[in-house]
């Protein structure tokens, strides 16, 4: 029986000892039994040490996880950093800054210890200073020579002794880094002479030390004996949102050694208060001081903690300064007074303003500069040097736009000026001459107006009428052909003749000048000139036929897509037929999207024209190109035919005449969808002819140059019914009977 009470008194006495862990508490320690830390990391709670709460849930496993040797340099410095911790709750003045601000604005220095290493292990195998006072656990290297020899490790033990053989038990302890070496001298001299020695610390003693108040992980630490009050702070991931950055107190034997700000060190790097730890010492962050928020046009926007009579000035100092964008004529102080009401208070930055003294909870708003310029009038749009220009009275737009050269881009020179191909095209759009505007700000509604003016008539004319007042704030802006669309009569266009001309080149076109009129002007065609088989191309139609032929085949890929999903058949045959079909017919797509839309436009020409007086009167635009080439010798018989060539002309000879020289169509050839690309770009098939007296497309007589096309019969599937004519696909899309090589 009083076995069983003893037993039940040491149960006891074992969970009485367990219950004075505080709740919420951190510890961190090293294990006497081996050189890796181990760290004690129950569940916590930001706030004080006790602060109360429902205790942490049982682990199932041992608590104390043993830290790897790698998460410490071998130089001792700190481990890995952690990743960024969850952001913390913010504190009831951010969010009540937050509020009035409509953004959160961070607190200053707080973000000093979002990284933290993983494990706190600070650095311990610098030099020791010549103040370290020795104590137990410091491990003592000695090495002597002459009259002896010795090179020992020694411990300090418990009592602060060291042992030396033949010297006996030496107390060191309380002893300073600097006498050591004298007092060891003097030791081992009572017994031996003529020596010398060194002496040097090797690994040195673990202290414990507590972080208590409002720190972001409160608890028990064991450091390095070099550590000081800051590297326990970082430990122990610094001060809570709640907890004070300017106040932070270090207790030994419940007396206060020092009071380290960290405003100090942030603001000036100064870390003289900073004050080595002790066995035992306290770590006491305490709650949050008065603060303010300086918002706006400051350096380092943030929630500053004041100290007793801090000015405005003082504050933004803390701030950083003003920013280079700042409004130093005014600041807004949004102030509570007597934890009851709030008010706005609004004044100058001057002398007295920067002396105001500033209040806990005050919320500052410096503000930036105004965009707008008191005197300036801008520039902008196709003109040589857009921004903004100073104003001064009796300014007009003639000040602003002398003459012609300030309408010149730089675009113009860059392009003049660069070392590219030799290429002839208009290097920066025209000038819009018939419109361009003054916008102007009435100050009476505040509303934008517009001044137009013609800017021929002022630069090319000089007509006084158009030479406007122009008031301060006011922007011109000069226009270009591309940014407003002028009559065609007035468009300006680079032609590029090529081929067959008595002067072949790049022209400009005259504004409103046609086709004819502008090979007229150059000298017309040369003798040679095959003129039905002229190739006419724009621009504008390259874009808008290319767009089509890309959206046929997004079309194609969509039904291909569909089919892919369908029943592909119960037997292995028909499913091996179906993937057959699918990917013959996705390498068809593959091949269409190598083939690109040329811009022809069929002109309608006779095949016996030959002067400029049967080109048609067709309006130019920039980029056009009319390439006039010699008559050809050849007709070209291309597709599913079994002598694919080009074959001499003969007057006279038909389709079937040319089928006959390339051996006739092949097995896989579709003849029904046969058809005829003529030498002007035109596609004739042979529904197209069906019916005629002349007997069909077959009995067509060709011009040199032109090419019978025999398509492959197209068996894969329903997805390419749509593309099945192909002379339809050609005419649309403008596609010369060089695609075929693709396609085929």
């Amino acid at each position: 029986m009083c076995l069983g009470l003893v037993r039940d008194w040491i149960v006891a006495i074992l969970v009485f000892l367990c219950c004075l862990q505080p709740l919420g508490a951190q510890t961190t320690l090293l294990s006497p039994a081996s050189d890796e830390p181990q760290l004690l990391t129950p569940s916590l709670k930001e706030g004080n040490v006790g602060s109360g709460g429902p205790p942490p849930s049982s682990p199932s496993v041992d608590p104390r996880v043993t830290l790897k040797s790698s998460e410490t340099s071998p130089s001792g410095s700190p481990g890995p950093l952690a990743a960024p911790e969850a952001a913390a709750a913010l504190s009831e003045f951010q969010e009540f800054v937050a509020s009035s601000l409509g953004r959160r604005l961070p607190i200053y220095g707080y973000n000093l210890f979002d990284r933290v290493p993983t494990t706190f292990a600070p650095v311990d195998r610098i030099p020791v200073t010549d103040d370290y006072v020795i104590g137990p656990g410091d491990e003592v290297l000695l090495r002597a020579w002459g009259q002896i020899d010795v090179d020992s490790r020694l411990v300090v033990d418990r009592g602060g002794e060291v042992f030396l053989p033949k010297v006996g038990a030496l107390s060191v302890a309380g002893l300073k880094y600097q006498q050591l070496p004298e007092y060891l001298r003097s030791a081992i001299g009572r017994v031996f002479r003529n020596f010398d020695l060194t002496v040097s610390l090797g690994q040195l003693r673990s202290i414990q030390v507590f972080v208590v108040g409002q720190a972001r992980r409160p608890g028990s630490y064991t450091v390095s004996s070099l550590s000081t009050l800051v590297n326990a702070l970082f430990a122990s991931g610094g001060p809570s949102t709640s907890g004070s950055m300017r106040h932070i107190q270090l207790k030994r034997n419940n007396v206060v050694v020092t009071e380290f700000d960290f405003y100090d060190l942030l603001l000036k790097g100064d870390k003289s208060k900073d004050t080595r730890l002790l066995p035992g010492d306290v770590i006491y962050i305490p709650p949050t001081g008065p603060s303010i928020a300086l918002a706006g046009s400051v350096n380092v926007p943030a929630i500053y903690e004041l100290q007793e009579g801090t000015t405005l000035a003082r504050a933004v100092e803390m701030a950083g300064g003003l920013a280079t964008t700042a409004d130093g004529q005014k600041a807004v102080v949004e102030r509570i007074e007597n934890h009851g009401t709030r008010r706005v208070e609004e004044f100058p930055l001057n002398e007295e303003g920067w002396e105001r003294p500033l209040q806990d909870g005050d919320l500052v708003r410096i503000f930036s500069l105004s965009p707008r310029f008191q005197n300036a009038v801008t520039l902008r749009g196709n003109v040589a040097h857009p921004g903004r220009v100073e104003w001064h009275r009796g300014m007009r737009l003639r000040d602003l736009i002398p003459n012609q050269e300030a309408l010149v881009t730089s675009d113009y020179w860059n392009a003049a000026n660069s070392g590219a191909r030799p290429d002839i095209t208009r290097n920066a759009p025209d000038v819009n001459w018939d419109y361009a505007v003054i916008q102007r700000l009435d100050p009476q509604d505040l509303t934008p107006r517009l001044v137009p003016f013609a800017l021929g008539k002022l630069v090319l004319e000089g007509d006084e009428r158009n030479n406007l007042a122009l008031a301060p704030g006011d922007t011109v802006i000069v226009f270009s052909q591309n940014d407003m669309a002028v009559p065609l009569e007035k468009r300006s266009a680079f032609l590029r003749l090529e081929g067959e001309f008595r002067t072949a080149g790049v022209f400009r076109a005259e504004a409103g000048e046609s086709l004819r009129h502008l090979v007229e002007r150059v000298g017309g065609f040369t003798p040679d000139a095959y003129l039905y088989g002229a190739e006419f191309t724009r621009e504008s139609v390259r874009a808008e036929q290319q767009k089509g032929l890309d959206a046929m085949i997004e079309k194609i890929e969509e039904d291909i897509s569909r089919n892919a999903l369908a029943s592909a058949g119960i037997t292995p045959e028909e499913v091996a037929d179906h993937r057959a079909k699918l990917e013959a017919q996705r390498q068809l797509v593959e091949k269409l999207r190598q083939v690109k839309a040329t811009g022809r436009v069929v002109l309608d020409l006779k095949p016996g024209a030959r002067g400029v007086a049967d080109l048609p009167e067709i309006a130019l635009e920039n980029g056009d190109r009319l390439l006039v080439p010699s008559r050809p010798l050849t007709v070209a018989v291309l597709g599913a035919v079994y002598n694919k060539n080009s074959f001499l002309y003969r007057r006279g000879e038909s389709v079937d005449g040319y089928l006959k020289r390339a051996g006739g169509p092949t097995r896989d050839a579709d003849r029904d969808r046969m058809f005829l690309i003529r030498a002007d770009g035109s596609v004739l098939s042979k529904q197209s002819v069906k019916g005629l007296w002349s007997g069909g497309l077959s009995s067509l007589r060709l011009m040199p140059g032109d090419a019978i096309v025999v398509p492959e019969r197209l068996n894969r599937g329903s997805t390419l019914r749509s593309i099945r004519d192909w002379s339809q696909v050609f005419s649309q899309f403008a596609l010369g009977a060089a695609a075929i090589n693709v396609l085929k």
